[in-house]
């Protein structure tokens, strides 16, 4: 049986998310590389990961946590947003530049699925059993 396109898209752009952390977090990490400041860049996008591989089994509580992540990142966005257009003197790492042009668009279409009755129907399995 394939794979349905919303479980695709919502466990792909979660994938993503978790790989452009961990690449953006190692790149902008002080030269030469330690333990620690790579350690949080793998920390943090191995929750995207995780929250991926949940979204692939179908797990309808990683459902609810990316909506919740969702919804995160459109508020964390437009207060960042609302900080530029008011010209606030604040210098931004190019992470959060890199992930804001593909999370803020991915995660205003996603977040109406995730929503929907369809997502509902998608996302079943609880998280034991």
């Amino acid at each position: 049986m394939p794979v349905p396109r919303g479980i695709w898209v919502s466990a792909g752009f979660f994938a993503l998310s978790g790989f452009l952390e961990v690449g953006l977090g190692v790149f902008e990490a002080p030269r030469p590389l330690h333990f620690w400041p790579v350690w949080e860049a793998l920390g943090r996008g191995l929750l995207c990961l995780l929250l991926a591989a949940g979204l692939w089994w179908r797990k309808a509580l990683c459902r609810s946590i990316a909506m919740v992540y969702c919804l995160a990142v459109l508020a964390t966005y437009a207060v960042v947003l609302s900080l530029a257009v008011f010209h606030e003197p604040v210098l931004f790492p190019t992470s959060v530049k890199v992930l804001s042009l593909f999370q803020v668009p991915s995660c205003a279409l996603l977040f109406p699925f995730l929503r929907s009755a369809e997502a509902s129907r998608l996302f079943p399995r609880p998280l034991f059993g």
